[in-house]
């Protein structure tokens, strides 16, 4: 356990980190009060440690991440060596060993004839690839006008403008707007807040949902719409799975329209579904795949968009240049971890470990659904939200201000007191996500299941 405290400059960590850290999507003012930063000093496995010493379950891996676990030896191994031997090479024209031998992996594990990647440092970044090269490609094939793009409410697909813009969660963009124009919203599958009539048929809800983007693609018209963005499983929300024949249909109206399906996979790929890619596990092939966090397990940074050769055949002629790029996407010593990591995935199967472990999962947290205040479990994989309800027969959701209460005064301060790191999530309707490593098993889905019942519990009593 670390026992520092100060900076080697003798400035305590937490006054240091209250003058001059600025933490992402935090309230600071949280902490001006003096109250404690939450500090992580260690991981091993699924369990981390604060710098006072208490423990943790890590229920989100980090935040969609560290697949393979806490405290891998192996992949710090691969980053040191990989750092003496070269420690950056930017892609400018340029290649290098490690970059070459994890796109090839890469474009193996991937559908289809996805065998083209394109290096970014994280997913935002893939995300924004995405999208000019979709604009792009679509120039260069002589239809310039299809620019737009089509995605669903309350899906979050990255932080950069051009990211910000394709996603669904209008209090994210309020402040930095004008944002990138030409981004439409559709409906997306939470099935849990659908007409009633569909509620109880999944396949006509997943018709239905398919079916507003066609309509988004026609009201638009098709000659000026581009791609078509969908996670998987959608994570803002509470991870919304997709109906039955939904991915099915979706194809083919990307495919009569002519616009680029971009399965962004930046949490769903590598394993948190199940297969090395979550289009995979659902039975569609995309003509991008947008991916980052666990192609590392998180010990380095990095990304990808993975496109069709189709997309890339343009780029082969002439003096076609995708002009795009980012410093750090490739980097030498992130592709050595990159590889690491699959290594460990292919080693202890990893990917067979969380389909075969998957329905215990569900079943496991499927339990809380007696508590008044749980309203749906859903979820895939090693990737579930529980959504919480106000009455529960007649699934009323709480107002903003009851659910700020509900979740930053009760359950917030519930979940760290229960030593359990995971998500409490108001963007939507209030729940509670969780992805913890993929190495974890059903002595870890009881304990989870236990300190979230006895935190649920107590906060129902307080509605």
């Amino acid at each position: 356990m670390s026992d520092r405290h100060t900076t080697s400059r003798g400035t305590s960590l937490q006054d240091a980190a209250r003058d001059h850290l600025w933490m992402h999507f935090t309230r600071h003012g949280d902490f001006e009060d003096g109250s404690h930063i939450p500090t992580i000093v260690r991981g091993q496995g699924h369990t981390i440690w604060d710098d006072t010493g208490k423990e943790y379950i890590d229920g989100l891996s980090g935040l969609f991440v560290v697949q393979v676990g806490h405290g891998r030896q192996e992949l710090a191994e691969a980053a040191a060596k990989q750092a003496e031997q070269l420690a950056f090479f930017p892609l400018w024209s340029f290649a290098h060993p490690t970059a070459i031998e994890l796109a090839e992996r890469l474009a193996l594990g991937a559908p289809g004839d996805l065998n083209r990647v394109f290096f970014t440092s994280g997913g935002g970044e893939a995300v924004e690839s995405a999208w000019k090269l979709a604009k792009q490609y679509f120039k260069l094939t002589g239809k310039p006008h299809k620019h737009k793009v089509i995605s669903r409410a309350v899906a979050y697909h990255g932080t950069p403008q051009g990211a910000l813009s394709i996603t669904g969660l209008p209090p994210l963009k309020a402040d930095f707007e004008p944002l990138v124009p030409g981004a439409h919203k559709v409906p997306n599958t939470n099935i849990y807040r659908a007409a009633e009539e569909l509620r109880e048929d999944p396949k006509a809800f997943g018709r239905w949902a398919a079916d507003r983007i066609a309509e988004a693609i026609e009201f638009e018209g098709p000659e000026t719409v581009a791609a078509v963005f969908l996670e998987p499983v959608q994570n803002a929300g509470g991870c919304f799975p997709p109906p039955p024949g939904y991915f099915e249909r979706v194809r083919e109206i990307c495919d009569e329209y002519d616009v680029l399906l971009v399965s962004d996979e930046v949490i769903c790929a590598f394993g948190r579904i199940g297969s090395m890619f979550a289009s995979t596990d659902f039975g569609y092939t995309p003509d991008i795949i947008t991916c980052a966090k666990g192609m590392t397990s998180g010990y380095s940074p990095l990304g990808a968009m993975i496109a069709s050769d189709r997309l890339f055949e343009p780029y082969k002629k002439g003096n076609n240049t995708f002009l795009h790029g980012y410093t750090f996407g490739g980097h030498p010593v992130s592709a050595a971890v990159g590889l690491a990591n699959l290594d460990i995935f292919e080693r202890e199967g990893l990917n067979e470990h969380v389909k075969i472990n998957a329905p215990a999962f569900r079943s496991t947290l499927e339990k809380l659904l007696d508590l008044p205040i749980v309203g749906d479990v859903r979820g895939e994989g090693y990737f579930y939200g529980i959504e919480l309800v106000k009455d529960k027969a007649t699934r009323e959701t709480f107002t903003d201000e009851e659910a700020e209460t509900l979740l930053r005064g009760h359950i917030d301060k519930g979940l760290f007191d229960a030593g359990l790191y995971c998500r409490a999530d108001d963007r939507g309707d209030p729940v509670i996500q969780l992805a913890p490593p993929l190495t974890i098993g059903q002595a870890e889905f009881d304990d989870i299941e236990q300190r979230l019942r006895s935190v649920l519990t107590e906060a129902g009593q307080h509605i």
